[in-house]
């Protein structure tokens, strides 16, 4: 006899979803001691917290890819919260780094675009974080560029530029906004123990973004109950009118 006809298999459960969209900042974020894996951490049992980071991609090929992540009409596709955090790549100076850079105009209306996609799908503004790009620490990265036989292709305030933008952008289309940019330089503070390289996350600096980040996302899953009774709750006699009823909170 199959499992699912002795016991009946009960509702399918539906697991919330978290999305992360953004570059190598993103990617690295599942890492020990990752931003994301402390959101993952934070939201076990509520929703699961899906990584869609893409090194060393910028908003360009980061708008093409989107429709690719999430589509309309599938409950599961319909996330409760979503991050965007792109710029690191789009800041990029043109004439040391052509292939990822892209212009303020088009940075802004990728951005726009991306939102605009979001909604169209089902996710309104109010479910979605943008993120602007962390300061660039140079001397720093400039060692990693020199290591690899190229010139510094980043300037501290180019990248400036480009979280304004992004500021601009979660203004105008009424979205959340993390401005990891200026929270990082606050009041003249040396960043630089923030990042691991000059461009990505030291784990000071995942810790000081996940702190930052999850007062905005919390509002958006303060909702989600836990998925499935907590252990103590279990009808001992017969489990399965715990596990498999309508009560699975």
């Amino acid at each position: 006899m199959a499992l699912c006809e002795g016991l009946g298999c009960g509702s399918s459960l539906l697991w919330p979803r978290v999305l992360l969209f953004g570059d190598s900042i993103t990617q690295f974020s599942f890492q020990p001691g990752g931003w994301g894996a402390s959101l993952a951490d934070k939201l076990v049992r509520k929703c699961d917290v899906l990584n869609r980071g893409f090194s060393g991609y910028n908003t360009r090929w980061a708008k093409i890819i989107l429709p690719r992540l999430i589509r309309k009409g599938n409950a599961l596709d319909s996330p409760v919260a979503v991050t965007i955090f792109f710029g690191a790549n789009d800041s990029a100076l043109k004439e040391e780094n052509p292939k990822q850079h892209i212009p303020l105009d088009e940075y802004v209306a990728n951005l726009r675009s991306m939102v605009q996609y979001l909604r169209s799908v089902d996710v309104p503004e109010g479910r979605i974080v943008l993120i602007t790009p962390p300061p660039l620490c140079e001397a720093a990265w400039e060692r990693e560029c020199l290591a690899q036989g190229c010139k510094l292709n980043r300037l501290n305030v180019v990248v400036g530029e480009y979280a304004s933008a992004c500021l601009q952008v979660a203004l105008d289309c009424g979205t959340d906004v993390l401005d990891l940019w200026a929270l990082m330089q606050k009041d003249g503070q040396d960043f630089a123990p923030y990042l691991s390289d000059g461009l990505h996350l030291s784990p000071r600096g995942n810790e000081f973004l996940f702190s930052h980040l999850w007062p905005l996302l919390e509002k958006k899953v303060s909702s989600l109950p836990l998925l499935l009774p907590y252990w103590r709750d279990v009808a001992e006699a017969r489990p399965e009118l715990s596990l498999l009823g309508d009560g699975d909170h």
